[in-house]
């Protein structure tokens, strides 16, 4: 006696179809591809009004570009510029001095990323008497924007350049402590954000921050650091300028000059060179 074949049940044979439908489709020639390529909204209009990160903000970015700042002030003593700064910090807003090429000293805060809440801030501190005039400094005045926008200029130029206007100028302690004014990485930092570079402001934060560079391949407006204390923890830094030179802020009571790294002290104390470009 034979053996029956059993029937294929109802959810094999639609397996069974399904397989005979998907071999068909492959091995048809006259099968049309879809693309798979995603297609453009073209109806979006908010979408329409927004650009893509630029380059320059993606995580791998070294330092990040500058947003908008406050400037205010237009002093020709410096120590009205300084008592300004000091009182803006003392209110927990990251400001900073400086000698404008016009050879007056004006102060900046603040590092927004839309308009709006740069202009609110001012207006907040306007209000409070803290103070006068302010100017809101967008992100495409900085050199570095207008030098990538328009392929003309050397930021590199532009950085040394900043760092010279403030030679000269009496070197004080700013920032993080009672004494406010100038620092060594006080000097640094702000010749890189005035020229649209957000370098940190601690001598150690900037040397993490940068690549590091051969002492024989430094270029003008790279970084320089040293350990005045002994060993190899950074305590000091300067802008190097060409040459065998760097600007920097010595100790309290003396200008921001430009040494050259081969005087003795300054080579003992070597730690490394750093750029950011």
């Amino acid at each position: 006696m034979m053996n029956k074949i059993p029937r294929p049940t109802p959810f094999i044979k639609s397996i069974c179809s399904l397989l005979l439908f998907l071999l068909s489709a492959c091995s048809s020639p006259t099968t049309p591809i879809r693309d798979q390529t995603p297609r453009p909204v073209v109806d979006d209009p908010i979408g329409a009004l927004l650009d893509e990160a630029p380059d320059d903000q993606q995580q791998d970015a070294r330092l990040q570009k500058m947003g908008y700042s406050i400037q205010v002030g237009a002093f020709n003593n410096l120590d009205n510029a300084v008592r300004l700064e000091q009182v803006l910090e003392s209110r927990g807003i990251d400001a900073y001095y400086f000698r404008h090429e016009s050879g007056l000293y004006k102060v900046r805060f603040g590092n927004h990323a839309t308009y709006k809440p740069a202009r609110s801030e001012a207006e907040r501190l306007q209000a409070q008497g803290l103070i006068d005039t302010f100017f809101i400094v967008f992100p495409e005045d900085y050199s570095a924007a207008q030098i990538k926008k328009t392929g003309k200029g050397d930021l590199r130029s532009e950085l040394v350049k900043t760092a010279r206007r403030f030679i000269g100028i009496p070197y004080r302690w700013g920032g993080t402590t009672a004494k406010n004014g100038f620092d060594c990485s006080g000097l640094t930092m702000v010749s890189y954000r005035l020229n649209g570079l957000n370098l940190p402001r601690v001598s150690r934060s900037q040397y993490k921050a940068g690549r590091w560079v051969a002492k024989s391949k430094l270029r003008p407006g790279d970084l320089v650091f040293f350990a005045t204390k002994g060993g190899k923890r950074v305590t000091h830094v300067g802008m190097y300028a060409g040459n065998g030179e760097f600007i920097h802020a010595p100790r309290t009571g003396k200008n921001v000059r430009i040494e050259k790294l081969s005087n003795k002290f300054f080579a003992k104390t070597y730690v490394g060179g750093r750029t950011y470009l």
